[in-house]
């Protein structure tokens, strides 16, 4: 993404120019392990319409820096390769699948006034981006389970069709913290919903014997899950970065509005397929569901995705085996008129917690928190975090100050807390204290290291007043 700030007279400008994918391939060494076989090795190379030479020598580089690090840590090769133009990412999902991402660092032209080129600057340390950020996602493949299916062809063909779709979801000029954390942001409910919703969660699972998970979310906030974490969290990137947007139409009834209160007298109800079938009336309607594989005991399980749908409020059902027509219609009845009933109780209960939160007001302090026992995110820095867009309330140069601090974070394992003074007379404060993470901006202008450390154990008692931070 190239941004334009006119910093110059005589009207020349200064061109900016935000981090962007340069490439993404997918190789196994063991595949062409001979002269003349170096092709055999490329799984998956994006972009597709790279020379073939090209192709092999960046993955014999990759390939040779991993042999490289191995001399000094066998266990642990390479992560990250960090030059002046780009970053290398290595990630190794499965034993000899290898996935290797380039990102060219942001950078700065400047032009010259005696008409020579422009002068480029690269900003290498500008950029916060984590390998964890895309472990989350890519852990979703399960390389030895499609080639024992259909062989290295069928595996090559279900990667093209996974990657070309999820490599357009990367937005590189919109990571930030939260994106290194990959964590799932909570919805808070009162007990008496929550009751409501884990009676509906047992009903179901009684009723349609084919169901083995349940999970419930919100304004893509997670209310309940059935899943182990590590699946939850991968399903939870998946719906909110994926699905849900080629799913976002307008509904049927405002974002947060309540439902019409003669639809809870009826059986009348608002559910649809997110997956499976469109339109259950049609009779050429197809009943395919997405297939994922999930953790258990003996390694993973395929089961089939059904997410349905009821205005902002959404359920996820994994079932064992292939769906009917019969099963679909079975649940969107039992489903369908309970869902909707529970979407009028939640969508109050969002009222109230709006009501509760005060008026929309510039607070003096503003903060990020995560969890990493139950992956838990909280931020009242982010106005709006999509795939595609990050609207911040804070400058980007306080942002990258989180980011420094999450990094001395990661390279120590003792609890600690970290206080900075920004040159624009923000305080930013980052605590961390069994295995949860709080990072605070402070606009303060003339407090001082003690009337800022007073400040946060405020924030701590009123925010978190359950949680436990060391002093």
């Amino acid at each position: 993404m190239l941004m334009i700030s006119p910093k110059m007279a005589s009207g020349m400008q200064e061109k900016q120019y935000t981090p962007s994918l340069l490439s993404f391939f997918i190789y196994n060494p063991t595949f062409g392990p001979r002269e003349g076989e170096e092709e055999k090795k490329i799984l998956f190379y994006h972009p597709s319409d790279v020379e073939k030479n090209e192709k092999i020598r960046n993955v014999g580089l990759c390939e040779a820096i991993v042999q490289f690090t191995r001399t000094f840590c066998p266990t642990k090769p390479a992560k990250s390769l960090h030059t002046q133009k780009n970053r290398q990412f290595f990630f190794e999902p499965e034993e000899n699948f290898w996935m290797v991402m380039v990102v060219r660092n942001p950078m700065i032209e400047k032009p010259n006034k005696d008409g020579k080129p422009p002068t480029v600057e690269y900003q290498e340390e500008e950029m916060l981006v984590s390998t964890e950020k895309y472990s989350h996602v890519l852990t979703m493949l399960i390389f030895l389970i499609a080639m024992q299916a259909g062989g290295v062809e069928l595996l090559m063909q279900k990667l093209e069709k996974f990657f070309y779709r999820y490599l357009q979801t990367l937005h590189l000029q919109s990571c930030d913290l939260l994106d290194v954390f990959g964590g799932i942001s909570f919805f808070p409910l009162d007990k008496m919903t929550y009751l409501k919703i884990q009676s509906f969660v047992n009903r179901v699972e009684e009723s349609l014997s084919l169901i083995k998970y349940t999970a419930f979310l919100y304004n893509d906030q997670l209310i309940w899950s059935g899943l182990e974490q590590d699946d939850m969290r991968i399903l939870y990137k998946y719906l909110t970065t994926s699905l849900f947007p080629r799913h976002s139409e307008p509904e049927l009834a405002g974002r947060d509005s309540p439902m019409r209160p003669e639809v809870a007298g009826n059986l009348l109800h608002y559910g649809r397929f997110l997956t499976g079938p469109t339109n259950l009336k049609d009779p050429e309607a197809k009943f395919r569901f997405p297939k994922i594989f999930v953790s258990a005991e003996d390694g993973y399980e395929e089961l089939h995705l059904i997410v349905y749908k009821v205005h902002s409020l959404v359920c996820f059902l994994i079932a064992s085996v292939e769906l009917t027509r019969e099963f679909c219609e079975q649940l969107d009845s039992l489903v369908g008129p309970q869902l909707t009933l529970l979407a009028s109780d939640i969508c109050e209960q969002f009222t109230i917690n709006r009501r509760i939160s005060g008026p929309e007001k510039e607070p003096q302090f503003k903060f990020i928190y995560f969890n990493h026992m139950n992956l838990a995110e909280k931020s009242t820095i982010h106005m709006r975090k999509t795939a595609s867009v990050c609207l911040t309330s804070v400058h980007p140069d306080l942002m990258k100050i989180l980011g420094d601090i999450n990094c001395d974070f990661a390279r120590v394992d003792e609890d600690e807390e970290i206080i900075v003074k920004a040159m624009t007379d923000y305080w930013v404060v980052g605590k961390k204290s069994d295995q949860r993470e709080l990072y605070v901006i402070l606009n303060q202008k003339n407090a001082n290291l003690i009337e800022v450390n007073e400040e946060v154990k405020r924030l701590c008692a009123t925010q978190f007043n359950n949680i436990f931070f060391l002093d």
